[in-house]
């Protein structure tokens, strides 16, 4: 069954209608998502599935955000918690980047910047879209630290404005057991090279 869109009577605009996962779906996906957790403890000793699962219950909306990054290919998983707020933090956590989120140029300003072969969409739009956010050089530096990521494929991360303002964009990957940090324009784009995202719940 698919997820759907659950809006109010009467319609209305649908990026604002509420966005959940049938309750089949929903079980189906909770399930996976605890194998890989018990799988892959190395990424958050310490913590507990039952809290985790706790809380992705009492937020549909979230559930559904990590479905996308799964549908997609990211294979989420847990990598912390977040001390402030006491939310669990989420990577996307595929050894190659995600194949459903390749060959996208970084912005909607670096692929309207294209004169011809204009992908469908972009790194930041598709995040968007999916309710999470991009991974930052940081972060990514931090998911490299739980294993190995990215050793054929690349990553756009998150680029700085002042980069950004003078139309490019930065990617990472991992080579020779060292991470690198690369730089392309925005308006570029390569099947090998898609993004990972992180989200709180």
């Amino acid at each position: 069954m698919l997820d759907r869109v659950v809006c109010p009577l009467g319609g209305g605009n649908i990026k604002s209608c509420k966005k959940e996962l049938s309750p089949e779906q929903r079980d189906v996906f909770l399930k996976a998502l605890k194998v890989r957790f018990e799988r892959n403890m190395n990424r958050h000793e310490g913590l507990e599935w039952a809290k985790v699962q706790a809380k992705l219950e009492a937020k549909a909306d979230k559930l559904w955000s990590l479905n996308e990054m799964e549908k997609s290919g990211g294979e989420p998983d847990v990598v912390g918690l977040e001390n402030k707020s006491g939310q669990f933090i989420f990577y996307d956590c595929s050894a190659e980047s995600p194949k459903g989120r390749r060959s996208l140029c970084y912005d909607r300003e670096g692929l309207e910047s294209r004169k011809d072969f204009k992908p469908e969409s972009t790194a930041v739009d598709m995040a968007a879209d999916m309710g999470v956010e991009i991974l930052t050089e940081e972060q990514y530096r931090d998911l490299q630290k739980l294993g190995s990521f990215d050793l054929k494929t690349s990553s756009w991360v998150s680029t700085p404005s002042e980069i950004r303002k003078l139309g490019g964009a930065i990617f990472c990957d991992c080579r020779y057991n060292r991470v690198f940090t690369y730089h392309n324009g925005a308006s570029s784009y390569y099947a090998v090279r898609g993004f990972r995202c992180s989200l709180l719940v």
